[in-house]
């Protein structure tokens, strides 16, 4: 606001340039729903590395498909992944949660597992009080919890002074709730402290009602409630998702799988995240002619350009089995490898060439000709190869609707990254234009703000073009924006991109000239 001038002298005032930078978004953020030994369930937790899962959902397990796939992530070139537990209540237990109850004379304090499964079941907890001159009314205590692996502390928490006075800043229930990651306090605390246990030592803590891991999931746990936010719908919660991965419910060699039901809805889920599916090859695909006559399978998801499917699995040492070779899908690899080219070369650049290496791979479970590839190709299955000196690769660009008899215009996986990357990126760069004055001033800003953005993608070689005018096009004036826009509040912004298009195909045309005769 301009100041009031009142006497005299000089003002110096400060104008707004107009300027809002818009940020470009994530490109390679991975959302992995599956089971987890440990952790929050139906929940999205974000982690920037293998040791962070290991801390939070407890690592490897042989029953964990989701937990293999996780690792081979980052082992690719993953930075950053959503993690979503499931969680399946067994049928043989009613305890999803390991409890230890600790004595009281008022009655007793049950202590409960920060999350379901059966790794709660080798806590320990120890209850001391504090020395007599610094609590001579005997209203404080200690708490030690101990999770013992074998006879090996592996985590321990300890808490002084706590209380159990709902009216202290100390009361255990607040404390551990906002403090511990392996307890809780389930149900009503005891008016009196709990009793010690016998030499203060982890090892020797009350026993522990114990849990399960559950049982296997099944398809219905993935679907979720969309009203509770379970399953695939917990990544409500998360900010923004760019690849979804949904490692098989068991083992490769196990009957039961997702059914195409499933990866339809989560297709459609992903549509309205902007984000990219990556679906698991059918467990009975062996050969080439398995993919190609499976018309359930690969011409399904015809109808979905934000699904890319990759085959064949890959054959991998597995750390739980003497580093056995066995079979896995390639959907973390291949989120790995996207994160990787995105940081090195930009989300327009295909995931796909001698670069794109499947780190970790020790074989393929088909190796191809190029004749074969050339069968799944155009059907829009991208392969995976090995060519001698390059070693294993991503051979395919291709979203599910690049299928060539469907001729569509997200034929290609960067092209439909890219808008999508576009499309977010603008969506959260604009958000300042709702409710300012709809006229010239705005749309100048606009344009000028979407514009400064669309140019510094063409710098970094984001668009086909020899100049910025071949390249995109910001439009937003009264051509876009009716009087009748107007007065239903509505700014139109137009713009268009150039998009790269993978070289699929290089030829080479040689030719022999004869030789020159000198006349």
């Amino acid at each position: 606001m301009p100041q009031q001038l009142t006497y005299p002298g000089v003002y110096v005032e400060e104008i707004p340039s107009g300027v809002r930078t818009i940020i470009g978004v994530s490109t390679s953020i991975t959302a992995f729903v599956g089971r987890a030994k440990r952790g929050p369930v139906n929940e999205a937790v974000r982690i920037q590395s293998f040791g962070d899962y290991e801390r939070v959902f407890g690592g490897l397990w042989a029953e964990s498909t989701m937990s293999y796939a996780v690792r081979q992530y980052f082992m690719n070139g993953g930075s950053d992944a959503i993690i979503v537990r499931l969680y399946n209540t067994s049928a043989a237990t009613t305890l999803d949660k390991a409890e230890i109850t600790l004595a009281a004379d008022g009655g007793t304090l049950t202590l409960q597992a920060a999350s379901e499964g059966a790794w709660a079941n080798n806590l320990r907890v120890t209850v001391t009080y504090p020395d007599v001159s610094e609590d001579p009314d005997g209203l404080y205590f200690n708490l030690t919890v101990a999770e013992l692996v074998g006879d090996t502390i592996v985590a321990q928490e300890v808490y002084y002074s706590l209380s159990v006075s709902s009216t202290s800043p100390r009361f255990i229930t607040k404390v551990l709730e906002t403090q511990s990651a392996l307890v809780r306090v389930k149900g009503a605390v005891s008016a009196d402290r709990p009793d010690t246990v016998a030499n203060a030592k982890p090892e020797t803590g009350p026993p522990v009602t114990k849990a399960d891991d559950g049982d296997e999931l099944v398809e219905t746990d993935y679907e979720g409630s969309e009203t509770l936010h379970t399953g695939i719908y917990a990544l409500d919660r998360a900010d923004i998702v760019n690849i979804i991965c949904v490692p098989p419910i068991g083992p490769i060699d196990d009957t039961t799988e997702l059914t195409n039901t499933f990866w339809g809805t989560l297709c459609e889920y992903a549509q309205g995240r902007r984000a990219i599916v990556i679906p698991n090859p059918r467990n009975d695909w062996e050969t080439i002619a398995d993919v190609t006559d499976a018309t359930d399978g690969v011409d399904y998801f015809d109808k979905f350009d934000n699904a890319a499917l990759y085959f064949p699995n890959v054959l991998m040492p597995d750390p739980l089995r003497n580093n056995m070779i066995e079979e896995f899908v390639p959907c973390g690899i291949v989120a790995g490898i996207m994160a990787r080219t995105d940081a090195n070369r930009g989300v327009w650049k295909a995931p796909a060439g001698l670069d794109a290496t499947l780190v970790g791979v020790q074989a393929l479970k088909l190796k191809m000709t190029d004749g074969e590839n050339g069968i799944l190709n155009p059907l829009g299955v991208n392969c995976l190869r090995s060519f001698p000196g390059a070693g294993r690769v991503v051979w395919g660009a291709r979203t599910l609707r690049g299928a060539d008899r469907l001729a569509s215009e997200w034929k290609y996986l960067p092209v439909r990254r890219l808008a999508y990357y576009l499309e977010e990126s603008l969506y959260r760069g604009t958000q300042w234009a709702v409710f300012e004055p709809n006229d010239e001033p705005l749309w100048a800003q606009l344009r000028m703000n979407i514009g400064a953005f669309m140019h510094q993608l063409y710098r970094q070689g984001a668009f086909q073009g020899r100049s910025p005018r071949e390249a995109y096009f910001v439009k937003c004036d009264k051509e876009t924006t009716t009087q009748n826009d107007i007065n239903q509040g509505i700014v139109n912004v137009l713009i268009g991109f150039a998009p790269l298009k993978p070289a699929e195909f290089v030829v080479l045309k040689i030719q022999q000239i004869a030789g020159q005769i000198e006349s």
